[in-house]
């Protein structure tokens, strides 16, 4: 058996809800399996996917990103060490992106409780198309 498949009978059980269905377990596998790929490979849009899913199981615009931010930050944890054991990028080139990115952190936060999730959620669908067009037209 594959060790995938070994740890997805492990965790699902942390992750999945006791009453959910097998069809829920699976779309929570290849979800978490999607994002962590997305994430890893292209350095972003596994965020989206978490985003979009968590709206769908009714969680708030807001709850939704907050959420996705957390699993982005352990995903992003994991392709990061081993990033550094494939020595495929510097350390000390990325740190100065940091200072500025924990003052982003701290004011998209802030700002994140001033916006309705209406607005929120065009905001975000605003930042994805620009992103895509962007990345096509380059």
């Amino acid at each position: 058996m594959p060790v995938f498949l070994l740890l997805f009978q492990f965790l699902t059980p942390i992750y999945s809800p006791k009453e959910a269905t097998a069809t829920d377990k699976t779309i929570n596998f290849l979800l978490s399996l999607s994002s962590g790929l997305f994430n890893s490979l292209f350095g972003a849009g596994g965020g989206i996917l978490t985003v979009s899913y968590m709206k769908r199981k009714g969680l708030s615009q807001k709850q939704a990103q907050a959420t996705a931010l957390a699993a982005t930050l352990v995903l992003s944890v994991f392709s990061v060490a081993y990033y550094a054991y494939k020595d495929y990028f510097s350390f000390t080139d990325s740190l100065i992106y940091v200072p500025f990115g924990i003052i982003g952190a701290f004011v998209g936060s802030f700002l994140l409780s001033k916006f309705s999730d209406r607005i929120l959620k065009k905001l975000f669908a605003l930042f994805i198309l620009w992103a895509g067009a962007r990345m096509l037209l380059r």
